[in-house]
């Protein structure tokens, strides 16, 4: 990572004036610094940061904790009261759905408006401008004002302007709140890139995303940083400090490990009972693209991937907890010595949730493909429980080993699938308990 700074924060701090009755405004003005008719809000007080280059920094704390406005200070929509800042090199923010837009505007103007104003020429946006249209995939409505888009193409159309802008510095509030899957995936998979050369700050309520994107956190509490280093760290302390907020403190005391006896494996009793409730986690699953975005060498190509129950029977829908098999036919395109076939399940956010790949299975016994040859990979396996939401599987097929192989196609979101209700309390995934138990067994 380098060590150019490329935002330093010192001492910031941001009063707001706040008026109990709206003629107190004029009062104040004829009053001048005799008489105070306001009192003082500090949405920010004494905030001191670096953030480096190559550096992705999560911003977390409750609403009202001052997120927003540190980053609207960084980019300078907001003036500070006190403190200093500097940040180096272009920034481009995504602040809030539709922020910097006219609504009266066409798509096409509000995007050669906005690049301007991040110091772009008009010929600098004709160049980018197809790039532009082909990221926010928004056809036709590119010529429609802005103020009859849906929020999905706002968001849509907006974070294809920052991606095209050529910044130094991202600046994201929320903004992958809104959206379909696929364009998310997009965004994700942009992001990720960008992360590895360019610096980002990331304000989320999602503290997986912040765990999973970021390498350095920042939490507010109040308007005052009230921890910051390990993404993995200081979320741990905020949430123990949210909950403690909501239940009081934790009286949780170390206890000294006693072992107990194994028992045999038992079938969880409730599953039945969850899946004749509403709290079954049914699983929508659609079809198969073969258009989705991928890439490879092109020795081989994925022709079918789709879910089976254990009769052998195709699968649009699923549920959490019970036995399914994914089922991925390729066919080689030249011949192939150790073919390797996988998949990943992802969330919207790109995080790889679970996923397995053939090649422990077959290391020592790999079955060679002929060119023109078709086989198929099947994993079976229990459906992990999902929170509600949106899902993908990314396949592939390769040739080698773990270590060193040719990966032939890849595709991202060949399958997408839908939460649509859940018994998952928190967490990424539920695991299916084959128990859970609860006795009193004596006293100590």
């Amino acid at each position: 990572m380098s060590s150019e700074i490329m935002i330093e924060v010192e001492q910031l701090s941001k009063c707001y004036q706040i008026y109990e009755e709206p003629h107190h405004r004029l009062l104040q003005m004829l009053a001048g610094r005799r008489r105070q008719y306001y009192r003082e809000f500090w949405a920010l007080e004494g905030v001191s940061l670096q953030v480096r280059r190559a550096q992705t920094v999560g911003i977390i704390g409750r609403n009202g904790s001052g997120k927003s406005t540190l980053l609207q200070l960084i980019c300078g929509t907001l003036n500070p009261t006190a403190g200093s800042l500097k940040v180096n090199g272009r920034v481009a923010a995504l602040l809030e759905l539709g922020s910097g837009f006219n609504p009266d505007f066409s798509g096409r103007e509000n995007v050669y408006m906005s690049c301007a104003l991040y110091g772009m020429t008009r010929a600098d946006t004709d160049e980018r401008f197809a790039d532009i249209l082909a990221f926010a995939d928004i056809g036709d409505f590119i010529n429609q004002p802005v103020k009859s888009y849906s929020s999905g193409m706002m968001a849509r159309l907006a974070f294809a302007v920052i991606v095209h802008v050529n910044a130094d510095v991202l600046i994201i509030d929320e903004a992958l709140a809104v959206g379909d899957t696929f364009f998310t995936q997009k965004c994700m998979r942009f992001l990720r890139g960008f992360m590895t050369r360019g610096t980002v700050l990331f304000v989320s309520h999602d503290i997986a995303s912040v765990k999973s994107l970021c390498n350095h956190a920042i939490w507010l509490e109040q308007g005052r940083v009230q921890a910051a280093g390990d993404p993995k760290h200081i979320s741990d302390l905020y949430l123990e400090a949210f909950y403690e907020a909501q239940q009081g403190k934790s009286t949780t005391t170390k206890l000294k490990p006693k072992a107990m006896p194994l028992s045999q494996q038992k079938k969880d009793q409730r599953q039945a009972f969850l899946n004749a409730s509403n709290l079954r986690n049914d699983l929508q699953i659609f079809e198969f693209d073969p258009e989705a975005p991928s890439f490879g060498q092109g020795g081989a190509q994925v022709l079918s991937v789709a879910f089976f129950d254990a009769a052998g029977e195709p699968l649009n829908w699923v549920v959490g907890g019970e036995q399914v098999s994914l089922v991925v036919h390729v066919q080689a395109n030249s011949p192939l010595r150790s073919p390797i076939v996988g998949f990943f399940v992802k969330d919207r956010l790109g995080q790889a949730l679970f996923g397995d790949n053939t090649y422990l299975s077959y290391r020592d016994t790999p079955i060679a493909i002929e060119a023109g040859q078709i086989v198929k990979a099947q994993f079976t396996f229990l459906m992990p429980l999902l929170a509600g939401g949106d899902y993908s599987v990314n396949v592939a097929i390769a040739d080698g080993a773990l270590d060193e192989h040719v990966q032939h196609q890849w595709i991202h979101d060949a399958v997408q699938f839908k939460s649509v209700s859940t018994s998952i309390v928190n967490g990424l995934i539920g695991i299916p308990m084959q128990a859970i138990d609860l006795a009193i067994t004596g006293d100590q």
